[in-house]
């Protein structure tokens, strides 16, 4: 029998020895940090990549990229098309996967914009990647064995709450509840009641503005720890309309998404045979209508169902300059108090990456870490 004082230090040690490559930093300790950092390979992280030449609709379920189930150890994660493009091996079909191929994925399984493929990978890589191996997974937990990995306060990929995954989603729980990732098979049918009594079984702008609120209103009566702040106050209306702009047949211009090509994207992970992305480059158009059909302003529930509170420190849709100083000042600043050497250059070339998601934005770029 091991003597109980060394538990800690052998349960530190595995940790160390059994930290992944993709595993996010965020948060770590100081010992943790100086045990972890000399396991890891540094790599250089490479340039965002720039604009497609041709943006046109074309065959994305093709022969090069088929369909094909889970292996053990692939990892999937709360965001239904980046688990798609790595079911069809657009992404590394494992879920790990560097900020460029993320970015490239993206551009050529969905035709996004480049702005913004740039502006959500290289936010969602600042808090939930590794900065020094340049590597991100796309979710926390590996579905074909089942259980999560032993260090339950090690974040392998889009997992910290409130930023990109966050509360009121239509398809995956509110964190509160216990499982914030997996497809929720209620949520789902509720997306689908939504899609028939308002969109004659189409999912579109119209419906997703009344199911946005409802889930809204849905959070704010269940979830005490309720918390509907930027930067998730524009993730979560970003997730609203991005069925439409990307899940959509790009030979279609109608707006109107069908139930079982929305099925197979959140549930399987699946396009629908013979899909085309979309015709021309796309974004978060529809966006404004979903809000202004019911406008919320930020805030959260103060520890009690049905206190939401507003609250006037959150950017919000007229302060977008906002969302960026307070993402980098707060959000990725709390994460990485005081780096130094690798990891703070590391922070800085991805920050660099980060604002160039903003070009023409106006926004004035900050440096928590100063220049260098």
């Amino acid at each position: 029998m091991k003597h109980p004082s060394l538990l800690p230090a052998l349960v530190f040690a595995a940790r160390v020895i059994a930290f992944p490559s993709y595993a996010s930093l965020a948060g770590l300790s100081e010992r943790e940090f100086e045990s972890i950092l000399p396991t890891l390979e540094y790599r250089e992280p490479a340039l965002p990549p720039g604009p497609q030449k041709d943006p046109s609709a074309k065959l994305v379920n093709d022969k090069a990229h088929p369909w094909k189930p889970l292996r053990r150890g692939d990892i999937r994660g709360p965001c239904p098309g980046l688990n798609t493009l790595a079911s069809h091996g657009y992404l590394p079909r494992n879920g790990v996967a560097t900020p460029v191929q993320i970015i490239n994925a993206i551009q050529e399984g969905f035709n996004m914009e480049n702005s913004l493929a740039i502006f959500v990978t290289y936010g969602a890589h600042l808090v939930d990647g590794n900065l020094i191996t340049d590597l991100l997974s796309i979710g926390h937990k590996t579905p074909v064995t089942g259980p999560d990995p032993p260090h339950p306060a090690i974040v392998g990929g889009l997992n910290t709450h409130a930023v990109f995954e966050g509360d009121a989603s239509m398809t995956r729980g509110d964190d509160f509840f216990g499982n914030n990732h997996d497809f929720n098979a209620t949520l789902f049918d509720q997306f689908v009641d939504f899609s028939n009594r308002f969109g004659a079984g189409k999912y579109n702008l119209t419906v997703a503005a009344e199911l946005r609120f409802k889930r809204i209103q849905d959070s704010i009566g269940t979830n005490p720890q309720f918390s509907f702040v930027s930067p998730r106050y524009f993730t979560a209306y970003a997730e609203s309309v991005f069925p439409i702009n990307f899940f959509i047949d790009g030979r279609r211009n109608d707006g109107q998404l069908d139930m079982d090509a929305a099925r197979g994207f959140f549930q399987f992970s699946r396009m629908p045979d013979g899909f085309f992305r979309p015709n021309g480059t796309r974004s978060t158009e529809g966006l404004d209508q979903v809000f202004l059909a019911h406008p919320m302003q930020p805030g959260a529930n103060l520890g009690q169902v049905n206190s939401y509170t507003l609250d006037p420190t959150s950017a919000d849709f007229s302060t977008f300059c906002l969302l960026y100083e307070n993402f980098v000042n707060e959000t990725v600043k709390g994460l990485y108090p005081n780096p130094t050497g690798k990891l703070r250059k590391a922070l800085n070339t991805n920050l660099d990456f980060f604002f160039q998601g903003l070009n023409g934005s106006g926004c004035e770029q900050v440096f928590p870490y100063g220049r260098d």
